[in-house]
């Protein structure tokens, strides 16, 4: 396939074959392709809507520096998901830990589960949500990733364990200790059943 008849729903192989052939262009597809995933996967690890624009960023940028390397072992989304949990943990580690600032997740809230947290009649959704946008925030940076590709994004411990470089016994103390932490949060906000399974 040539240059000019790639879109936004080619092949990604043939879309950075088409990169590491000198097309330019092909570059701008996959950030079109994948920039919104990419953004809320670094979202859901630092929780401000400015810091996630900027990391964003400089993953396409780290992306667009790497990817004549890409020698295609893994699918390219594996491949652009850890680079983006790596980030977002460097950021995370870089970050003064004694702000005590909690994000603003009025308007624009992260999608949550909503059959995980309708155990209690007389908490609303938004009041949910924002609990448990809290309770992540006062995860520590691993921990918060691995509660992220579990309970999110559905991965499994193998593929946790891949993109963190880690045992899988290690990823599922560390999901477990995450769930811990979170119900031991919002029960102390709110007596609640708990809404978390390992």
């Amino acid at each position: 396939m040539t240059g000019g008849l790639l879109n936004i729903d080619s092949d990604d192989f043939e879309i950075i074959e088409s990169f590491k052939n000198g097309n330019e262009r092909a570059f701008n597809l996959l950030v079109s392709k994948y920039q919104k995933k990419v953004y809320w996967i670094v979202r859901k690890m630092v929780l401000d809507h400015d810091e996630a624009n900027d990391i964003t960023q400089d993953i396409f940028i780290k992306i667009y520096s790497s990817l004549k390397e890409f020698r295609g072992e893994s699918k390219f989304f594996t491949y652009i998901y850890k680079i983006s949990v790596n980030f977002s943990l460097n950021h995370l580690n870089k970050k003064s830990r004694t702000t005590n600032k909690h994000t603003d997740i009025e308007d624009d809230t992260l999608e949550i589960k909503s059959d995980e947290m309708a155990t209690d009649e007389h908490f609303d959704e938004k009041r949910k949500q924002k609990l448990l946008q809290e309770a992540i925030e006062n995860l520590e940076g691993q921990q918060r990733a691995v509660f992220n590709m579990r309970f999110y994004d559905n991965l499994s411990y193998d593929e946790i364990a891949k993109i963190l470089n880690k045992s899988v016994g290690g990823m599922k103390a560390n999901y477990f200790h995450a769930v811990k932490k979170i119900e031991a949060y919002i029960k102390s906000k709110k007596d609640i059943k708990e809404i978390f399974s390992c």
